[in-house]
């Protein structure tokens, strides 16, 4: 018995296969969205609530965080600033990848920076790692404006390729 006919009958679900994939891809938009929208709910919450007491945010972090290598006062503004520039950026997909990024260091900064977090609250930045880090890894999705950005580049290397 040759390959040919051991494939044969595999060739019949290859067309499934491909639409199955191509389904996947409506799906990565939508759990993409979904995750952008939740996260930057999140953070901004937590930026917002921030500035509207910044006394309190800065005894919090001069009294009860303890963030390695930044003075309190650094700290404070710093993650205060990621909190609420990097989920505008998240949710509207510019830059995706790199807000993802660098909400995933504020993520990590806030765990590392409180001894006793409680077990529901570690639960919640877990998760939210694992959402930030699906987005560094698979990107926005095409509802974003670096999906638009991408088009646009490609359409106008193809058209300047096209000139040559």
């Amino acid at each position: 018995m040759n390959i040919q006919s051991k494939i044969a009958p595999l060739t019949q679900y290859y067309p499934l296969y491909q639409q199955l994939i191509e389904r996947m891809g409506i799906l990565h938009t939508i759990v993409s969205l979904i995750a952008r929208g939740y996260l930057a709910n999140v953070f901004l919450s937590a930026g917002l609530t921030k500035i509207q007491d910044w006394d309190t945010t800065l005894f919090l972090f001069q009294e009860e965080y303890q963030v390695p290598f930044l003075p309190a006062e650094i700290a404070a503004f710093l993650g205060t600033a990621g909190e609420l520039i990097f989920p505008v950026l998240l949710i509207i997909g510019f830059t995706s990848r790199f807000s993802a990024l660098a909400l995933s260091v504020v993520n990590i900064v806030a765990v590392i920076s409180l001894p006793e977090i409680a077990a529901a609250a570690l639960y919640l930045h877990v998760i939210w790692g694992v959402l930030l880090a699906y987005i560094v890894l698979h990107g926005a999705g095409v509802i974003s404006i670096d999906a638009w950005l991408k088009q646009a580049v490609q359409k106008y290397s193809q058209e300047e390729t096209d000139k040559q």
